[in-house]
């Protein structure tokens, strides 16, 4: 595992992301999921990823896909 006192916000959700795909699950439903309930249960414990994902407050996960998203709109323009 990374050295997660260091990982940012869009670090540590590729790294969740690439747990969830590793365990067969989809890893948009279960991110959603997770940021709307705020039940850990919806990330796998695989690699630590619940542990690591709790450490970032919902509403800063959700900041950091709307910036994703807007500046990749940005870069299609």
């Amino acid at each position: 595992m990374p050295d997660n006192e260091s990982m940012n916000a869009g670090e540590i959700i590729r790294y969740v992301y690439s747990a969830l795909r590793a365990k067969g699950h989809d890893p948009i439903m279960q991110l959603v999921g997770y940021i709307i309930s705020g039940d850990p249960t919806y990330i796998t414990s695989y690699k630590n990823a619940r542990s690591l994902i709790r450490r970032v407050e919902r509403d800063e996960l959700l900041e950091e896909f709307v910036r994703f998203y807007v500046e990749n709109i940005e870069k299609g323009k």
